[in-house]
């Protein structure tokens, strides 16, 4: 694994002095990659969520908003919903929660949920460090559990994912109880979807389905609906 070297240490402090008092959070500012990488290694925000797109004119966004109930346990549930029909159905899938990948120089994200699906399962990494994409293979689904920043998700995230290769992004709105799930095309932009290619048809109906009735009832009582369902559909 390639490591992510850090600017000089000169320059490190330099860009620190020069930070430290104003550096802005929760929203997209300008920076340089060195100035991103600064970030990822700052004990001070191991923490929060860094996104960062050479694209996007140099931007970075550190993300420092705690993770309330309703977001775990979204999350929770999406993880053991896809995990669940992939095993029913015999789909291949690596799934990774809040892994940070960087193509270095150009992009950084850290999304809520990442899989690797199909044949690319097998070469999903395994190492303690942040994941280089220009080594390891791009994750072909992202899902982004939105709480707090559905504007940004369905925004510039979705930009920077389309940009990666990413070929499936949803975005899972906690307050509305809803998945938006975008197919990333080949000629650039992205189009709704209302079933998953990746994941060999699953409904995104039946998920938003899961997620309501996990407001009334038990995640094991959720889950015993999900594997009725996923095994009368086989």
């Amino acid at each position: 694994m390639t490591a992510i070297a850090p600017p000089p240490i000169k320059q490190q402090e330099n860009l620190a002095d020069s930070r430290s008092q104003q550096l802005i959070t929760d929203q997209w500012i300008s920076a340089t990659w060195d100035e991103f990488v600064q970030i990822l290694e700052n004990p001070q925000y191991a923490e929060s969520r860094c996104y960062y797109d050479k694209n996007q004119i140099k931007q970075m966004r550190i993300e420092t908003m705690p993770v309330g109930s309703e977001h775990a346990d979204d999350n929770t549930l999406i993880i053991f919903a896809i995990s669940l029909y992939c095993t029913l159905k015999n789909i291949p899938a690596r799934g990774l929660t809040n892994c940070s990948y960087v193509k270095i120089g150009f992009q950084g994200c850290q999304p809520d949920i990442s899989y690797y699906v199909g044949e690319v399962a097998a070469r999903a990494p395994r190492s303690s460090s942040i994941v280089s994409l220009d080594e390891s293979p791009v994750p072909n689904l992202v899902i982004e559990i939105s709480s707090s920043t559905i504007n940004d998700d369905l925004g510039k995230k979705r930009l920077l994912y389309e940009q990666l290769g990413i070929s499936e992004y949803w975005v899972v709105d906690v307050q509305e109880v809803k998945i938006i799930a975008l197919e990333m095309l080949e000629n650039g932009g992205s189009r709704q979807i209302t079933a998953s290619k990746l994941l060999g048809g699953l409904a995104i109906a039946d998920l938003e389905a899961a997620l309501k009735l996990s407001r009334e009832k038990s995640q094991s009582e959720v889950g015993a609906w999900l594997l009725q369902k996923y095994s009368h559909n086989q």
